[in-house]
């Protein structure tokens, strides 16, 4: 399937009792397709991140007390049998969030939602516990400390909170354009180095990689060294896509940016969002057809994954 035991995506030391985050292997990842795992993304992807089935919203709509867990559970579920690295998407973020969750209840409904979600999925292996805040502000942060004396208190919370209720996981801070553009890139160095500063539990920095194809390979690898190097965390590459209706440029583009990723022992990870044609985010992305018809960026990074 994905290659035996060398390339499998398991983990070392996660889910122990110490509190500390386990280590894992390097990954090369994907999402579900239209809120269901296809049964032959073991033969390709090591690594499973929820497209919208983790997203806050979707397992409380507006109760504190219902949770709807029956995608997730299958996801989690499919991860565990096969052996697949099982990342979550997202605590937080300032959409797709439920509106019970408000100011002066974020403390008691955010630290139960964290909870209910790691006792339910204990062997989770990442987390992206806030979403886009470069970007966006979720209606709660002020509950959570606002901007307070660091500017970014809120996610300094966010992330107490998160080790607390998972204390095995490793948490990231997850946005976009971080690794494609100058203004996002130092953004995000500044916003991590706050919160690890202010003593938030922080473990690494996703950057979703979704204009990696709108930019040189060059600019990625000097954006993600910037952040290795100025944060001194590693990268996740969570949620990339090029799209290309042409196979074979989607395919140079990809292998031109993905080449120094997977070289670089600093980028821990790639997740791809979505590989079915007509059926992902954004047009053209896709590397496979329903019927199971690789295109040419799929067959090269297959080939150089040994799956």
């Amino acid at each position: 399937g994905t290659g035996g035991s060398t390339n499998a995506g398991g983990t070392t030391g996660a889910g122990g009792s110490t509190g500390t985050p386990g280590t894992i292997r390097k990954f090369f990842g994907n999402i579900d397709t239209g809120g269901q795992i296809r049964s032959d993304f073991k033969t390709m992807w090591d690594q499973f991140s929820p497209e919208n089935a983790g997203k806050w919203g979707s397992v409380q709509g507006g109760s504190a007390s219902t949770f709807n867990w029956a995608s997730l559970d299958a996801m989690y579920k499919y991860t565990q049998d096969n052996n697949i690295l099982f990342k979550e998407h997202c605590f937080f973020w300032a959409a797709q969030q439920p509106s019970m969750a408000t100011n002066t209840n974020i403390e008691t409904v955010g630290k139960a939602w964290m909870k209910a979600f790691c006792d339910r999925y204990p062997k989770t292996a990442m987390i992206d516990v806030f979403n886009e805040s470069l970007h966006n502000s979720p209606a709660y942060k002020t509950g959570m400390g606002g901007t307070g004396t660091t500017g970014y208190d809120w996610l300094i919370t966010a992330f107490k909170w998160a080790r607390e209720a998972c204390p095995n996981a490793i948490l990231l801070y997850n946005d976009y354009n971080t690794i494609e553009y100058s203004n996002e890139n130092s953004g995000v160095i500044k916003l991590v180095n706050a919160i690890k500063g202010g003593g938030g539990p922080i473990d690494g920095v996703g950057c979703q990689g979704h204009d990696v194809g709108k930019v040189s390979a060059s600019t990625v690898t000097k954006f993600v060294d910037n952040i290795t190097s100025q944060t001194g965390l590693p990268v996740y590459i969570t949620e990339m896509d090029v799209g290309e209706a042409d196979d074979n440029t989607q395919m140079t583009k990809i292998k031109d940016v993905v080449t120094p990723l997977w070289a670089n022992d600093k980028v821990k990870g790639i997740t791809y969002w979505g590989y079915i044609v007509g059926r992902t985010w954004r047009s053209n992305t896709g590397l496979m057809t329903d019927s199971g018809t690789k295109r040419a960026a799929l067959t090269w990074l297959m080939g150089i994954l040994g799956r």
